[in-house]
Parts: C-alpha cells; structure tokens; sequence
C-alpha cells in the first residue's frame, strides 16, 4: 500500500528542488504538477494565443515542438484555467508544461530504489540476416556500460547523454540516475543488436516536463530513423485528457515510428499520458503472470509485460550507506534489479525492435503482429499479456 507520510515527503522534496513547480488538483485526489506561469503552444497557434493572452504575456520562447509562453507573475494566471479556456473555446493548441516524471515513479516518489545484482546473461549476439533497427529512448541518457559502449552508434553519442548521477552533490545516487542505462539493457537482451539513440529529457532526479518530450518528438519526427521509441515516462493532466500538443507531436511520430510508453505505477486505471493516447502501445506490468501490484491498468492499457524484480545493466556507483550484514546496499557494480512498468515498456518495445529485425519488416507491422490478440491471453485492463 502506498504511505501517505511518505508521498508527502517526496513531494516537498521535489517542490523544494523544482521550485516554479506547483499542485494542480481542479478535482480533489486527482492531482498534477505544472510549471508555474507557462503554458506550452503548438507553433501554428502561437499568434492567436500571444493576441489572447497579451494582457498576461510576458516572453515566448519558440522552438521545436511547441513554443513556450511565459506569463508575468504578478498576474496570478491560473494556467490550467487560461489552457482550458484557450483549448476548449477558441479551439487552439495549448496546454500548461506538466511536470513528466521517470517511471518506477509515482506522482509523489519512486516505487521502489534499484538494488545492486550479480550480472545477468549479456544480451545474446544478434543472428545474421537481421535488418538494422533503432529504438529511440527518451529518459535520463545512457552511462558507459561494456554491453554497448565500443558500438558505434553509442560512441556517436556518448559525450551528450551520459547520465548525471549525482547532481544535488548530496553523495548519494539520485532516485532515477540509472534510468534509462538500465532500459537500455531491457532492450538489448530483448532485441540483440538493436541500435538505440538516447535522449535526455528527464534528470537523475526522475524529472522533466512536456516541453522537454515536445522537443525530443520534434528531432525524432525529423530525424526520421527511429523505428520503435520507448517513452518510460509520462504523467497525470490537470484535467484527465491528453496534452493536444503533445498529442499532435506524438501522432507525427508514429506516422513512422512505434511509439510504446510505459502506463505508470499508480496502481490506479487513471490516464497515464502520454501511454494513454492512441498512438501509443501503452504497457502495464507483470508480476508473474498477474498485475504487478503497483502497475495502472485501464481501458487504455494495450500490453503487459514482466516489470518485477528486473535485472539489467546499470551505472557504477557507491553511496555513503555502510554494509549491511555483509551487503552494501548502494554499490553499484554495473547491474541492478529494478521494478515498474519502466521495465516492462522496453520489453514490449524491444520484442517489436526484434520481431521487426528478424523477420525484416516495418517496426507497424511488427507490432500489429505482437499484439495481435488471437492465441494470446488478453485481459480487458492489461492488454495483450506478454509473459517471456
């Protein structure tokens, strides 16, 4: 069960580090958090809001994916309010920054820490014929690990994403610094040989927000050579419906590219975005063959997967914490055992990655092929159940 005490810690933890971040809860136990004085555009619309919001306006900031309008303070501009004025009567393409938060964790914490682990068995070498196939991954960057680190396409990008371990220099690692090393090996021992572009748009604390994603979509939608992207990250919206700027970047993508989120750990069948749009393979977790007990789950949930006590490479690392019987319980030696439906979105994406590799088709029709439901198990809440 899920310590109140405890959430309530982790959030003044993360408003404390996070400090333009605010509580959006227009109904009561469904909250959010959003970027104080910002509401993001999609680009076709910004001259239209910046003429409606010209009382409030302070800066814009454009870029790819969205531009980013900057409201004075002084003003008082309740964001989700103005959004959903701007959205809903004038019909435009606006939205306040949430706050994206990496999963394993909550909306207030993660669901659990990595554990140090004995190496598991290196992805297996990749079988010939196979063709090349890229997974993107949006999370906190990649750390050398000897899995990868001498292929090229880890070498092209290395300098850029390394994961930044420690960055409050509180000499502990941060909640999610690991994050997305540790997906990348999901991927890999499920799709050998697969190539992955990382990109960072989480910090080691597990934090971002949608202006960051939106940027990261905008590069890929032109970068063109992502086959699969796995986003283990997302959040709840001030109003339970999907982000349309982020929903029209996410359907840009996915006119290419399978895109695969993972559904959350809120043990709740509340919309994850963006795993709940309907471009997106949303995945739930598994413990065994039943639903991890911190996995959402919902109508909007297209898969399931392994997400417990799962064992990949990681970053190195030694903590300030003694040993414990023995055992140091924050030395990390490069592998760790780690849950949440993090872990069970790159299982589903890497599975897509292989099936699109082996068999040399487009990563679509990989997926439709994975997740078609005739002979497998399917649950109303959890989608296609894919059990190794």
């Amino acid at each position: 069960m899920f310590d109140e005490t405890v959430q309530a810690a982790r959030l003044e933890r993360l408003l404390a580090r996070h400090r333009d971040a605010v509580v959006a809860e227009p109904v009561r136990g469904r909250p959010s958090l959003v970027r104080r004085d910002q509401i993001l555009v999609a680009g076709q619309d910004v001259p239209a809001v910046e003429d409606l919001v010209r009382r409030w306006r302070d800066t814009t900031e454009e870029g790819p994916g969205a531009a980013r309008v900057h409201l004075r303070a002084p003003a008082g501009v309740d964001v989700c309010e103005l959004a959903a004025e701007l959205h809903g009567h004038h019909g435009l393409a606006v939205a306040p920054n949430h706050l994206v938060h990496g999963q394993p964790m909550w909306w207030t914490g993660p669901a659990g820490r990595p554990r140090p682990a004995a190496p598991p068995v290196p992805p297996a070498a990749p079988g010939a014929g196979r063709r090349p196939v890229t997974v993107a991954v949006l999370d906190t960057g990649m750390s050398p690990h000897p899995w990868y680190e001498t292929t090229d396409w880890y070498a092209a990008q290395r300098a850029e994403v390394t994961e930044v371990l420690d960055a409050d220099l509180d000499y502990e690692l941060d909640a999610q610094a690991g994050h997305g090393t540790f997906i990348a090996g999901v991927l890999l021992r499920h799709a050998p040989g697969v190539r992955i572009r990382a990109l960072r748009v989480i910090g080691g604390d597990g934090v971002g927000d949608e202006l960051g994603v939106l940027r990261a979509l905008a590069w890929l939608s032109e970068w063109g050579r992502a086959d699969v992207a796995n986003l283990s990250l997302g959040c709840h919206t001030y109003d339970d419906r999907p982000s349309p700027v982020v929903a029209r970047a996410v359907a840009a993508l996915a006119r290419r590219t399978v895109v695969v989120a993972c559904a959350g750990n809120h043990a709740s069948d509340r919309p994850f975005w963006p795993a709940a749009l309907k471009h997106v393979v949303a995945v739930a977790a598994l413990d065994g063959g039943e639903r991890a007990w911190f996995s959402d789950h919902g109508w909007w949930v297209d898969a399931s997967a392994p997400g417990v006590d799962v064992t990949s490479c990681f970053v190195r690392f030694d903590g300030p914490r003694p040993p414990v019987h023995g055992i140091d319980p924050d030395a990390f030696a490069g592998y760790a055992t780690w849950s949440g439906t993090s872990f069970a979105a790159p299982a589903v994406a890497g599975r897509i990655a292989d099936l699109a590799a082996t068999e040399r088709i487009p990563a679509p029709l990989a997926a439709a092929r994975l997740l078609d439901p005739a002979g497998r198990r399917v649950s109303p809440e959890l989608g296609v159940i894919l059990t190794p």
